[in-house]
């Protein structure tokens, strides 16, 4: 787990299933559930990338980036 309080946002492209952004965005709308006029109101975007963000610290990303031997090739 990293040590500082330092964060950044970075904003980049990842891919995912697209069983996993289905079963995100059906959770999402079971979770908030629909308004008075029918609407889901749930920033899928931000809610990902919350996901994803403890998801990388939950898992310890900064101890995987430290193993050159998760690096492709470069």
């Amino acid at each position: 787990m990293a040590e500082t309080n330092d964060w950044v946002v970075v904003n980049l492209n990842i891919r995912i299933s697209n069983g996993a952004l289905i079963k995100m965005v059906q959770n999402a709308k079971e979770i908030v559930g629909p308004d008075d006029k029918g609407r889901f109101r749930v920033d899928t975007a931000d809610l990902l990338a919350d996901l994803v963000s403890q998801f990388l610290d939950e898992y310890d990303f900064e101890a995987y980036v430290t193993d050159r031997r998760n690096y492709p090739p470069l």
